[in-house]
Protein backbone atom coordinates (compact mmCIF):
# COMPACT_ATOMS: atom_id res chain seq x y z
CA UNK A 1 0.00 0.00 0.00
CA UNK A 2 1.55 3.73 -0.84
CA UNK A 3 0.54 5.83 1.89
CA UNK A 4 0.23 9.19 1.15
CA UNK A 5 -0.45 12.97 2.97
CA UNK A 6 -2.21 15.68 1.10
CA UNK A 7 -1.51 18.97 2.85
CA UNK A 8 -4.63 21.20 2.40
CA UNK A 9 -6.96 23.77 3.97
CA UNK A 10 -10.57 25.00 4.06
CA UNK A 11 -11.88 26.64 1.35
CA UNK A 12 -8.36 26.16 -0.76
CA UNK A 13 -10.06 25.19 -4.57
CA UNK A 14 -6.82 23.98 -5.22
CA UNK A 15 -6.93 21.54 -2.19
CA UNK A 16 -10.25 19.93 -3.24
CA UNK A 17 -9.36 19.38 -6.73
CA UNK A 18 -5.86 17.38 -5.95
CA UNK A 19 -8.21 15.21 -3.36
CA UNK A 20 -10.61 14.92 -6.36
CA UNK A 21 -7.27 13.37 -8.15
CA UNK A 22 -6.61 11.33 -5.28
CA UNK A 23 -9.76 9.90 -4.59
CA UNK A 24 -9.39 8.77 -8.46
CA UNK A 25 -6.51 6.97 -7.62
CA UNK A 26 -7.50 5.68 -4.95
CA UNK A 27 -9.75 3.47 -7.15
CA UNK A 28 -7.06 2.51 -9.39
CA UNK A 29 -4.22 1.81 -7.20
CA UNK A 30 -3.32 0.47 -3.47
CA UNK A 31 -3.14 4.18 -2.14
CA UNK A 32 -4.13 5.73 1.10
CA UNK A 33 -4.11 9.24 1.47
CA UNK A 34 -4.67 11.34 5.03
CA UNK A 35 -5.76 15.13 4.73
CA UNK A 36 -3.78 17.57 7.47
CA UNK A 37 -5.36 20.57 8.20
CA UNK A 38 -2.29 23.08 8.27
CA UNK A 39 -4.87 25.91 9.58
CA UNK A 40 -4.03 24.43 13.02
CA UNK A 41 -0.16 24.46 13.38
CA UNK A 42 2.31 27.46 13.01
CA UNK A 43 5.08 25.27 11.62
CA UNK A 44 3.18 23.77 8.65
CA UNK A 45 1.50 27.38 7.75
CA UNK A 46 5.22 28.62 7.46
CA UNK A 47 6.28 25.23 5.70
CA UNK A 48 2.99 24.98 3.20
CA UNK A 49 1.14 28.29 3.55
CA UNK A 50 2.34 28.97 0.09
CA UNK A 51 2.83 25.95 -1.67
CA UNK A 52 -0.43 23.90 -0.90
CA UNK A 53 -1.81 21.49 -1.76
CA UNK A 54 1.47 19.35 -1.18
CA UNK A 55 0.88 15.46 -1.85
CA UNK A 56 4.01 13.58 0.59
CA UNK A 57 4.86 9.77 0.07
CA UNK A 58 5.49 8.74 3.27
CA UNK A 59 7.89 5.93 2.73
CA UNK A 60 10.15 8.78 1.07
CA UNK A 61 8.99 11.65 2.24
CA UNK A 62 9.26 13.16 -1.18
CA UNK A 63 6.72 15.98 -1.93
CA UNK A 64 4.44 17.13 -4.89
CA UNK A 65 3.27 20.47 -4.97
CA UNK A 66 0.34 22.12 -7.43
CA UNK A 67 0.37 22.60 -10.04
CA UNK A 68 -0.03 18.65 -11.35
CA UNK A 69 -2.37 16.51 -13.73
CA UNK A 70 -4.08 13.04 -12.60
CA UNK A 71 -1.03 11.89 -15.02
CA UNK A 72 1.65 13.62 -13.13
CA UNK A 73 0.15 12.96 -9.84
CA UNK A 74 -0.13 8.78 -10.83
CA UNK A 75 3.79 9.31 -11.86
CA UNK A 76 4.31 10.86 -8.87
CA UNK A 77 2.71 8.33 -6.66
CA UNK A 78 3.96 4.68 -8.43
CA UNK A 79 7.21 6.23 -8.83
CA UNK A 80 8.25 5.16 -5.30
CA UNK A 81 7.40 1.35 -6.40
CA UNK A 82 11.01 2.12 -8.44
Amino acid sequence: MIQLRLYSTSHCHLCDEAEILLLTLTKQYDVHFTTIEISGSDELIEKYGTRIPVVRRLNDNAEFQWPFSLLELEQFILSSNR
